[in-house]
Parts: C-alpha cells; structure tokens; sequence
C-alpha cells in the first residue's frame, strides 16, 4: 500500500548494505552517561531549617532528605545533595569563608564547600549531638552532647578538615559546683557571650540548669537554675479585646525544676538571656552581675530573673522557638522577642512577636506590645536578617519558614508598627519568596524547552526580544516597595561568541497563562507572562488549563491549546499590519481589530473541537500546524491564512486521546536534508504525512493536503497497555529482523503474539496523493518507527507498518510500568531513547539496537519521587538536558557527559570571594583614612561605611581583632587547666640584651587590662625570689656589685681573634636582619598596590548592582 504514495526505489546495493550494519551501531556508547543536576529551582517541600549568612547575603535551606538549598540574588540558586537521605539538626555558615556547616540526624558533622558545591569535609560523631553553633566570624565550632559534654571543633581553611581541639568544658567540675551529676544531662545550647573577647561559653543544661564558663581562666563565673528561686511573673495578655488580670502581674512565686527547650540572648552585650521552657514559660536571666565572686552573689534575689507568660491557660505548648532583635533606641535594654510556641494547646498557630523594654532594669520589665502574625502553613524554621554585618541582635527583616516549602519575608519596621496598633493577629504584609519559575501558584500544566542555535535567521531578532523584554521586566521590580534582601553570588560568564545559542523554557498554567523564560544562562529570567485574555474578545472559556505548546524558531510563533479545544497562535515579532485577530471556527472566520499592547500578539484563535488539544506541532518551516484532540481527531492548519485544511472526523474505533503527533513535509525543516540534496525534492514540496498515534495503540497516517488516510490500523502490544509515545528515527535503512535480534538485549523464542489488524486502505487512499521519487520518499521510506507502550517497547520498519506487516524488527519487555519516554540527538542523529518509569527510576538505551546504557534513579539524584500526571510537566531538548517539576521544584537534569549548552564558566557562582576580601580589608581600614582617599570610587566608600560597626581608632580596633582570635586560640589549643604559663622566665640566668637586635616579624602586642594584672603579679612574684636568692629580704635597697663581679658574670671568654670573629659574625647579622627589612618593605608597598586594584574591581563589580543592593 505505501508504494502506492511512494514509488518503489532502486534495489539496495551493497555499498547501502554496509551503510545499514553500520546504522546499526549505536554512536553513544555508556562511557558518555553522566546524569548530575545542573540546576535547581524552588524550595524543597520538606524543608524544615534555615540559615543566613549576613556578609555575603545568602540564605540556606536544609531539608528532611539530606538536600541544601542556598538562595542569592538575580536568580542564582543552588542545591547540595548529601550521601545519606537523613535530616539536618543544625545548620550555619561560617559567615564570609564561602563554607556551610551542618549536622545530620545521625550526627555526622558536614562542612560544604560553596564554591565546588560538594563536601569538603565531614566527621561522624560517636554520641548524640544536642547542640551545635560557631563562634561567629570565626570557624570555631562548639559541640554539646547527650552526656552533658562540650567540645570545641575547628575547621581548618586551609587544609578544608575539621579538627577537634583538645580543649572542652569539664563535666565534673560543673557537677561538683551544681550539686548534682550531669553525665547524663543533655546539653541543650552552647552559646558564645557576646563582649567577652572570646573567651566565655554559656551551657545551657537540658534540665534547666545554666553556666556561664570562663574558657580562660577554666572556672565558673556563674550558675543558674531553679533551686528555691523566688520570682516575678509578668502575664502577657495586652490585647484591647482580652481582659487582663491584676492579680497576675508581679506575682510572687516558687519556682521548681523545669525543663528548657529553648535560648537566646536577649542583649547584645550578653547580660540577659531569654529562657523557653517546655512548659510554656519564658524567663529572663539577668547575668550583668557575673564578675563578682560567686560565693559573694546571692543567686536567689528576685530581680534577677522575671518569667513571662503568653496564656493563663494550665496546658499550653512548649516555646519551640526564640529569637531576640535589639531596640536601637533602648540600647541593650529592651527589643522585640519573637516566639513559637507558649500558647494555649489546640490554639491557632501563629508566630508571636513581643516588645520587651527594661531600661530600668530587669526587676522592672514590661511588655510594650504584643502580635500575632498568621501562618500560610505550619511553622518550620525562622532566621533573622540582621542590617548591619556586624551588629548581633541588629534586625530589620526576617524570613519565616512554613510547610510545605513556603519562604516569607517580613519587615520588621511594619510589624513593630502594627504592634503599637494593639492588633491581636495580623495575616501578615509579607513579601512570599518569588520563584523563578511557578509550579503550584498557578498550578503548572505542561511545559517544553526550546534551543535556536545561530544559523536559524531569527536568531537575532529573537536575541534582541529576549534582552528588550528582560529590561522591561527589570524596570517593574524597582517598583516594589519591599527590597528582596538576597543579593549575594555572582553571575557566570556570558558566552563566547563562536558559541552563540538561545535556550528557551516555556511552561503552561491552569489559568491559561504562559510564562516564557530565557534558559540561555543557568541563570533563568522570566522574558513574557502572556494572559489568556485579549482586549474586546470573547473567546469563551479563555481561562482553561493550557495542555499543550509549540513553538517555531523560523518564525518565532508559539501556538497554546488548552482543554476546551482551543489553539491560540502567537507572534513575538510584530509589524505594522499585524493588528488583527482571527477567531476561526467551523462555521467560519471573524476578523477583529484590537489593540494589544507590547510583547507577543494573538495571530489567530481556532476553536474546532470541544474535547482538549492533547498534541501541537508546527511543520513546513511554521506555516502548517498540527492539531491532535483528546477524542482521536486531528486537524490541518494553515497559520500563513489562518484557516483550516482539514479536520478528520469522530469515529469509535479511534476514540482516544493523541498521545503522540509526527509531521514529515519534504522540507529541509523536518527532514535534515544536505543542501546538494534540496534539488531533488519534487515541486508537490508541501506534500507529507502526518503520522498519529493513540493511547489505545492506535496508529493512523494522513495525508497532509487533504486529510486522506494513507494507514489506520491498530497495533497492540503482548501485554495489555496503553501507549505512551512515538518515535519516528530517520535516516536508518530498512534493517532485517536478523541483524537486529542479534544484538537485542532480549531474545524472544517465540514470534510477536501482538494482535495486527490490517485494514483494507485502498479505497482510503486517492490515486492523486503520489509524489515522485524524491528525497524525501527515499527519507520515509528508510525510516523506522518507535512504540513506546507502559510495558514493552516495539521497534518497525515504517514502510513494513504502513504496508500492513506485523513483524517487528526489536522487542523489549519492560519489567516496571513507563510514563515518559524522549529521544536524544547526536551530530543531528538519533542515538538515545531516554525511559522514565513510574518508580522514579531512569533508563538510556541506545538507537536502534535498545541496549541498555545506563540507569540512575530519581531518589538518588533529587530525592524525588513519581507523582501523578508528572510526565506531563517534562521536557528535554535534544541535546541531552531534560526538565522535571516536582511539588514546587523545577530540576535540570544533564543526562550526557557532553553539557553543550552551558559551559562550566556560565554558571553562577554562591561565594563572593571579591566582597570577602574587600570585608576582610575594610575591617582594617580607619575611616580617616578612607576620607583621605579622595579618588577612591564613592560606591567603594559607601560600602566601607556600611560594613563598619563603630569608628574607632583603626589601631585599636586591629588589635581587639587580634586579641579575639589570640584567646580563642590561647583558650582552646590546650586541655582545660593545662593552659602554658603566661609569666615571664627567671630573670637570673643568663641572657645577652644587644641593642642592635632588630625583630620585624613579631606585631605589636596588646596587653588587655587583665594581661597587665598577671604580669605585674609575676613581676611581684620575680622580685620577692630575687630578694629571697640574694639574702636581702630585710634590706629594701639593691645590693651594689664591685667591678671584679661585673667582670666575673658578663666578661666574653677566649682572645682577640674570637671577639673579632664575633664581632663580624654579628654585622652579617645586622645587614641580613636589614636586607629581611628592606623586603618587608617592598611587600607592604606590593600589598598597598594590589588593595587599589580589588578596590577598583569592587568598584567594577558593584556597578552592575541596583541601587537598593547596595
């Protein structure tokens, strides 16, 4: 019967003979399997804790399933995939270092490396760890554990490893001085007390005991716990509509043992301390008094500690949660406290935020203002964003987690606002977390991926819309009032221009709307959202949910069906004529003339049928599209004339939805055609087939100019199952069962049982429909035909299955059920049938021998699994990179070795190592000096101000720096109570003091207050033994010495030759020492010279910033 469309070509020769065994062999061989996820967009579903680093600005999300997402600015995100699919219990950065610590629930401590995206070092832990925090703008790390233990832990920048020290707080002597044994008492916190130049911890005990530890001195400054303490409770009830009960306020009581479940210091100085109990209660400690003796400080007095309750209720939930954010205008005397928890049990979930003032001191705190800010969901996790890098408790914003994987950012300024108005509960003036690309908000419905390389003449008028549209865009988000606060990583390389392509993503949505995205950069940036509506249309039901897209790069026009039958055809290049609308149905055309604006105009409506377009596809370079329906038709359109050619009618037996829809046209478009060989096509060049496939294993040919069937015949698989896709592979000769079956990776005993219904066709095809022996008879006639069914696979000859023949040159038996399949490109050939099952798992078998490549599963790679109607959701273009949308994450799979799209320099980068060093150098500038430099670019001056805590003398302020990180060394570098004596040596033996000794390597030494104690102590100490040694402890004035024991003690031995020999032997001393100077010298002045160069690249650098980023 296919002869009858095509003539029979010449008989094949032995030079195609060869040319079929060797189509035979696949080009892409397992070596080239290399499935990794390049790209991430969304927050994890399951996300459950968050951390931020203030310098750099950038936020992390840490998941149930061993997954981090870290979020900057411009759209930069990346994700990190731990080995094992445990959840994290802690996670912070080491703020500025470009490393992210965390801890899993099996306790094994991870340090990820931003930069590489991977993990640069990891220890597992022996016992639970409970409490985990690093010192901040340090990489020192303090680890508590379920038997009341602390360690220190170091990571070392250099050699990327995580040290233990030998330092740790004794458990015993904290036991001795409690009263009672904590070897079995969790260690519920470790916190850092700011302002105590690194050398304080506060241990916080599960069981409610407090200790404030002196890591220097490795004694206990302070103890705090519930032991016949008498306080105050301050109820919170400041609600206008709620009653508040006088009795309730500064009531006295005793207080028993009770439980802690959370902490945080509530001043920057670290002299109060807000307490969460598991009972509902909040406490504030007052540790001002911490450096008086602890045998002299009564630990019982009532104003040292206040309790403050949220609800008067007996059974109210745990305080989960505790953040503190200082009051500007009360100094360290009050702020806002924001709390999860503490509510009555069976209440409404919201996050509190209380205003705590007392300036008069803590006996005399006082609750200015209370709010409750409703949840989208349930609470996960909140961080604060402080607004100055290096003011603790400072805040201005605040991100708040919900379940599932929703990322709220609040202002702070509103919410103390809101507050003063006595609200009782708020719904929130939140900023949500714009994602990039919307999956649930509106619900995604299908979605394709599009690549136009540079030979395609629409390259640069594409090219041009694209950079005009992202501008446009930019331009709207200056308008928003609230600044997103993320603004940290830093975009990749653009692209050469010998590798010039653009990569397009577009998606469909239940409301109708189409979102278009420029993927060119592994930077996505939202280029049209294109709405369903047009101006003074009636078009029905416009807003339907969109169920399948095609686009034409020839002639940049994007066609949208949805499911009540409409295909919408769009242009993104307009001219001057193009202002008018055709509405085209069945009984006619309507033209209308409206105006719509900038951006992509509606060419053409066709409304055809009422059951939904399930496939599109446009061919003969974009002027013919295809249109296959849930009920089996299919429709011809001619997009030049906006009209229809043809509509194949309703019948029973074909009643099923189009799963898959092949147009061949003998155009060079379709079928890849060498240009020697573009001659040799006939004149009938619109002439082709349209080639559909059913979900009920279906398969019909059509005639492309009328409709006329060509083949209807059904071909069912062995096992009963619907059809998933159709694959026509060209360029392959017919190839004989033989050759084939031997490299089958299945081998069938017996023939196909597949029920073949052939079908008498004659009387369907019109004598008139025959073309020439052409190109493109011989291309079809060499092709081969793919079915992809839930169960097996089937590969035909494609003139054998329009011929009515039943045998199959490949099959394979599918263990798992698929639901998506696509194929893969090579040097513009076939070479990979990708395989998606609904277990998650993915398959690569190679073309046409179907052997298998390679597997990886979607668990192991994204922690993902299948969910219903996914498969329509993905895409993949032919150059190996697919995409998949889960939940409200959107994943970039590279499943090839071969990234030809995105090079290794295009993608962004989440460490900043240019504002680390410009952080680090500023620190150590005055501002006297910056005022100085009168031609330092003035964005580098506004950032050195906003980087600087206070204006302090530069020397000063070094050297504090210095100090802190000399006593956490001097601190934690030894085993406690084994410290190296800090006083000097015995000063009666025997020295040589030469005034000629130059020593430059060593810096100024900064004696704090407490140093210069010590050293006159052991002066004292020096003096009495020197006294005691030389018999003059009654005489109070020094012994004077004759000459003769001057002579004895300090006279050189040996002769002349010896001194002189010394003497010299000194001066090569002095001039290398010099020659030591003089180098030090010029390395000073090569530093001075490159701070000039990084300071113009920041400049360079922040150039290409927005204004409120900076």
């Amino acid at each position: 019967m296919f002869s009858r469309f095509f003539h029979k070509s010449s008989p094949q020769g032995p030079q195609q003979t060869q040319q079929q065994q060797n189509a035979v062999q696949s080009s892409f061989s397992s070596a080239k399997f290399d499935p990794r996820v390049v790209l991430h967009y969304g927050v994890p579903s399951n996300a459950s804790i968050l951390a931020f680093d203030r310098v750099q600005r950038l936020l992390a999300v840490g998941t149930l399933d061993g997954r981090i997402k870290v979020f900057g600015g411009d759209n930069i995100e990346g994700i990190m995939i731990s080995p094992k699919q445990t959840s994290f219990k802690n996670l912070e950065f080491l703020e500025n270092h470009g490393f992210l610590a965390s801890v899993s629930s099996d306790n094994e401590i991870q340090v990820w490396d931003l930069r590489n995206r991977q993990i640069a070092s990891a220890l597992q832990w022996e016992s639970i760890i409970t409490s985990f925090s690093i010192i901040y703008g340090t990489s020192y790390m303090l680890v508590g554990t379920e038997h009341g233990l602390v360690y220190v832990l170091k990571f070392d920048l250099k050699d990327r490893q995580i040290n233990i020290l030998p330092y740790y707080v004794p458990t015993n002597v904290i036991s001795e001085a409690v009263g009672m044994s904590l070897d079995h008492v969790s260690v519920l916190r470790v916190l850092h007390q700011p302002c105590s130049n690194g050398k304080r911890l506060l241990v916080v005990y599960e069981n409610g005991v407090m200790v404030l530890w002196d890591a220097f001195e490795d004694q206990i400054i302070l103890i705090k716990d519930h032991k016949n303490i008498i306080l105050k409770i301050k109820q919170v009830s400041c609600y206008p509509d709620e009653p508040k009960d006088e009795q309730s306020d500064d009531k006295l009581e005793l207080e028993e043992d009770k439980e802690i479940s959370s902490v945080s210091w509530a001043s920057n100085d670290g002299s109060v301390v807000a307490v969460g109990y598991v009972d509902g209660d909040i406490m504030f400690w007052d540790l001002s008094t911490a450096d008086s003796p602890i045998d002299q400080e009564d630990k019982k007095m009532s104003n040292n500690v206040v309790k403050l309750q949220l609800s008067s209720a007996d059974r109210r939930l745990p305080i989960i949660l505790l953040h503190w954010c200082a009051n500007k205008s009360l100094s360290s005397s009050g702020g806002e406290l924001f709390v999860y928890g503490g509510d009555e049990i069976g209440s409404e979930e919201v996050l509190t935020v209380l205003g705590i003032d007392w300036s008069c001191g803590i006996e005399s705190l006082k609750c200015t203002g209370r709010i409750g800010v409703a949840l989208r969901g349930s609470f996960a996790d909140m961080v604060l964003l402080p607004s100055d890098c290096h003011v603790e408790g400072d805040c201005n914003m605040l991100f708040v987690l919900t379940n599932p994987g929703q990322l709220d950012l609040y202002d702070n300024n509103c919410l103390s606002s809101l507050m003063s108005e006595q609200k009782r509960k708020t719904s929130s003036p939140s900023m949500q977390y714009a994602v990039v690309i919307p999956t649930l908000e509106p619900q995604m419905t299908t979605a394709r991926l599009d690549v136009v390389c540079q030979d395609v003449k629409s390259f640069m008028a594409l090219s041009e819309i694209l950079v005009a549209a992202k501008q446009h865009s930019l331009q709207n988000q200056t308008s928003i009032k609230m600044k997103w606060p993320l603004i940290g990583g830093v975009p990749g390389q653009l692209f050469k221009e010998d590798h010039l392509i653009i990569q397009i993503y577009i998606a469909g949505y239940q409301d109708g709307s189409v979102r278009i995205w420029d993927a060119s950069y592994p930077a996505l940036s939202l280029v049209y959202n294109i709405k369903p509506e047009v101006n003074d249309v009636n078009m029905g039901s416009a807003s339907s949910p969109v169920s399948a897209l095609d686009f034409c790069p020839n002639t940049l026009r994007l066609a949208v069906g949805d499911e009540s039958g409409v295909v919408r055809l769009y242009g993104l290049t307009r001219s001057s004529d193009d202002t008018t609308l055709h509405f085209v149905t069945e009984n006619g055309t309507n033209v209308h003339n409206v105006n719509q604006g900038d951006g992509p105009y509606c060419k053409a409506v066709f409304s055809l049928q009422n059951s939904a377009v399930c496939g599109l596809q446009f061919a003969n370079l974009g002027g013919k599209l295809a249109v296959g329906y849930e009920h089996g038709q299919v429709a011809m359109l001619d997009t030049i004339t906006s009209s229809i050619l043809f509509l194949t009618s309703a019948e029973s037996d074909t009643s099923s939805a189009v799963v898959s829809l092949k147009v061949k046209f003998s155009d060079t478009s379709s079928l890849n055609i060498p240009q020697e060989s573009v001659s040799d096509i006939s004149d009938n060049s619109g002439k082709g087939l349209v080639f559909v496939m059913t979900r009920n294993a279906h398969f019909v040919a059509l005639d492309t100019e009328k409709g006329n069937m060509v083949c209807n015949r059904s071909i069912y698989p062995k096992v009963k199952s619907n059809a998933i896709s159709m694959h026509i592979i060209d360029g392959t000769s017919e190839l004989s069962a033989e050759k084939l079956q031997t490299r089958s990776p299945q081998k069938n005993g017996s023939e196909m049982q597949a029920n073949v219904q052939s079908e008498n066709t004659q009387d369907k095809v019109e004598t008139t429909t025959t073309i020439e022996n052409s190109y493109f008879g011989k291309k079809v006639l060499s092709s081969l035909v793919l079915f992809c069914y839930e169960s097996e696979l089937n590969l035909h000859s494609l003139n054998c299955v329009i011929e009515g023949s039943n045998e199959y040159i490949l099959k394979v038996n599918l263990v798992q059920q698929c639901c998506w399949t696509t194929i893969f490109k090579e040097d513009d050939k076939e070479c990979v049938l990708v395989v998606l099952y609904q277990t998650g798992d993915i398959e690569l078998r190679s073309l046409p021998t179907l052997e298998v490549l390679g597997e990886i599963s979607l668990m192991s790679i994204l922690r993902w699994n299948v969910k219903t109607d996914m498969e329509k959701t993905i895409c993949s273009s032919t150059y190996g990179q697919t995409i998949l949308v889960n939940g409200n994450e959107v994943a970039f799979l590279s499943l090839s070795c071969k990234n030809e799209l995105w090079s290794p320099e295009s993608f962004p980068f989440l460490h900043d190592e240019v504002v680390a060093a410009a952080v680090d150098v500023i620190e150590s500038i005055s501002p006297t000096q910056n005022e100085k430099q009168g031609g330092a670019p003035a964005i580098f001056l506004k950032i050195a101000k906003n980087f600087k805590a206070k204006k302090i003398d530069h020397d000063t302020n070094q050297a504090v720096h210095n100090n802190y990180l000399e006593n956490l060394e001097r601190c934690f570098s030894s085993p406690p109570f084994l410290k190296p004596s800090s006083g000097t040596e015995d000063r009666l033996d025997d020295f040589e003091l030469d005034i000629d000794e130059i020593h430059i390597d060593e810096p100024a030494a900064f004696l704090s207050q407490q140093k210069i104690h010590v050293d006159k102590k052991e002066k004292t100490k020096e003096t009495d033994r020197q006294k005691l040694l030389e018999e003059s402890a009654t005489d109070p004035k020094p012994k004077a010495r004759t000459t003769e024991e001057i002579k004895a003690k300090y006279r050189k031995t040996g002769d002349a030759a010896t001194a002189a020999a010394l003497a010299r032997d000194k001066l090569v001393e002095r001039q290398e020492k010099l020659q030591l100077l003089n180098e030090r010298t010029e390395e000073l002045q090569n530093g001075a010279q490159d701070f000039a160069s990084m300071a113009s690249e920041l400049a360079k650098r922040m150039e290409n910033r927005k204004w409120w980023q900076l």
